[in-house]
């Protein structure tokens, strides 16, 4: 298995779908690639986080910057699509 085949069935793995064989050979993968368990690692931890359910407000500075930046992405994607 490659890792991209890996991130392609990154969902049922994740979710504890491991009866399938594909799960199963992505275990077979993960004992022997560092960089895909750092992956898996970082999935399942990101989830967890999620799940805890702890807000955290944004600072104001930083909120307006990613709010500009948003604002001017949005604005030359679209300016791009009708011009």
């Amino acid at each position: 298995m490659k890792c991209e085949e890996l991130l392609a069935a990154l969902n049922d793995y994740i979710d504890g779908d491991r009866a399938s064989v594909l799960c199963q050979a992505l275990e077979g993968h993960l004992a022997e690639c560092n960089p895909c368990q750092i992956v898996i690692d970082n999935v399942r931890q990101t989830i967890a986080l999620y799940k805890a359910g702890q807000p955290f407000d944004l600072p104001p500075e930083l909120h307006e910057q990613l709010h500009q930046l948003f604002k001017e992405r949005w604005e030359k994607k679209f300016a791009e699509q009708s011009g």
